[in-house]
């Protein structure tokens, strides 16, 4: 059975680039365009990692992780932040809600996108979670 991961961005054209990569990768991915969608999309879908933009209309990332209640609700959840904006207070505060990683989306090529969500599903699989 394929990983599953919802995409948090609201940036379309680099959800659709994600999308692309993923799917190719064989995971069974959603995309959601802001906090509030994601929240949404959670009723019906169960992912196995999210990858959450921080900076977002509606519902930003850390917003949604309060809502989300990842720590005590989805525990099995992975969490990876992936933003354009390098604010220590907001980093700080997505990890102390249940966030696994964080990457800032400039530095990364898609190529190390791919190997992210490999490694955090992949640390996943070992640990006997999911």
């Amino acid at each position: 059975m394929a990983k599953k991961i919802l995409i948090v961005e609201d940036e379309v054209t680099l959800s659709e680039a994600y999308y692309t990569l993923l799917k190719q990768a064989k995971y069974d991915v959603q995309v959601a365009h802001d906090g509030r969608d994601a929240l949404e999309k959670l009723t019906t879908f169960e992912p196995d990692l999210i990858l959450l933009d921080l900076r977002m209309p509606i519902l930003d990332g850390v917003g949604f992780l309060r809502e989300y209640d990842l720590i005590h609700e989805h525990p099995e959840v992975k969490v990876v932040v992936f933003s354009n904006y390098d604010m220590q207070d907001e980093i700080d505060e997505a990890y102390q809600l249940g966030a696994e990683r964080y990457i800032l989306k400039a530095w990364a090529s898609p190529r190390d996108i791919l190997n992210l969500v490999e490694d955090t599903l992949g640390a996943t699989a070992q640990s006997g979670r999911r």
